[in-house]
């Protein structure tokens, strides 16, 4: 890789309201791999009521979201505009009165104003919710996560991150390749907890999943800060797990095919929405013009290629970085759009 930006992931830093890192980045991918730390993820929140809301959002999205139950794990959904093109990424959760739709930092003013235009004469309402924060774990962290939440009494909503399984309705572009996906032991997941009661939350998740201080009634600032893990060390493991984001790998033409996100947020059995007419062209024609990859990069020159920054093979130009990161087993890591006919 190499040159000027020139594609997607190349926009300012999107995790930017977070910490990066709490002193030791390859440290705590470790710790959150193995499911003994916490990251405060960039996200923005918006709540939709009213009786209509699972069936009027599945109407708008990718994704068939009238099944959802309180407990159930949440699914995920894009919003596509006519063209196919993606517009917004969500994760979606209901607790029976109130569909929460989970984007990125920045995004929630801009999907609140959507939705409300898109109301017309249902029983909904749209707002946005500033008040929750999205904190994320790994593995046997997102249960540890979601009892400490419980415990504390600051749970609103947990969501299970289904990649990269196919979910009901899905497919993937890899069904019968021999190499197994890079993202199999990916096991990701959040909750939602008001800005108010963070601490508390990550307090509880040091003890274990519960609200105890420990035998001796002190709470131990080392453990809670053993506890956390910033946005680099999570970067990294999405990235290894060929995890796509549309703060990343989201540019103005990218179809959900390219992404391989027919895995997890589009239901191919659903009814109309915007966008379906190029999802169901492409899926059978078989031919998306790009494709999302992992890339091992060489790490002996020391430096890292930027997002934005373009792939070649040979003199040609053929892709674009869209993140990238130095993970803690692999080195320097990225993923990268390449066109559909690069080997």
């Amino acid at each position: 890789p190499g040159g000027a930006p020139a594609g997607p992931g190349a926009a300012a830093d999107p995790d930017a309201l977070v910490p990066a890192h709490y002193g030791d980045p390859l440290r705590e991918q470790r710790l959150l791999a193995d499911g003994l730390a916490v990251s405060a993820l960039a996200r923005d929140v918006v709540a939709v009521t009213g009786a209509d809301r699972l069936t009027w959002l599945t109407t708008l999205s990718s994704q068939r979201l009238t099944g959802l139950t309180p407990g159930g794990g949440g699914a995920e959904a894009l919003l596509l505009d006519a063209r196919g093109h993606i517009a917004h990424a969500l994760a979606a959760l209901d607790d029976g009165r109130t569909l929460l739709l989970v984007t990125e930092a920045g995004d929630g003013p801009a999907l609140a104003d959507l939705l409300d235009r898109m109301r017309f004469m249902l029983r909904v309402e749209v707002r946005p919710r500033e008040d929750l924060v999205a904190l994320g774990a790994l593995g046997a962290g997102r249960e540890r996560l979601r009892r400490a939440a419980d415990a504390v009494g600051a749970l609103v909503g947990a969501w299970t991150d289904p990649w990269p399984g196919v979910v009901e309705g899905g497919t993937s572009y890899d069904v019968g390749l021999d190499s197994p996906h890079p993202g199999r032991a990916y096991a990701a997941g959040f909750v939602l907890v008001p800005a108010t009661g963070v601490v508390e939350v990550v307090r509880a998740f040091a003890a274990g999943g519960s609200a105890d201080e420990g035998s001796d009634g002190v709470r131990s600032d080392a453990a809670e800060h053993d506890a956390l893990a910033g946005a680099m060390a999570w970067e990294a493991l999405r990235i290894e797990a060929g995890r796509p984001r549309r703060a990343r790998e989201v540019d103005e033409r990218a179809i959900p095919h390219e992404l391989d996100w027919l895995r997890t947020a589009v239901h191919l059995a659903k009814g109309c929405y915007p966008g379906q007419e190029t999802v169901a062209r492409t899926l059978n024609l078989g031919r998306p013009p790009r494709r999302l990859t992992l890339l091992q990069l060489d790490g002996l020159a020391g430096g890292l290629p930027a997002p934005g920054d373009a792939v070649r093979l040979g003199e040609r130009t053929v892709g674009a970085v869209t993140s990238v990161a130095r993970h803690h087993e692999l080195g320097p890591i990225a993923l990268a759009l390449l066109r559909r006919g690069v080997p």
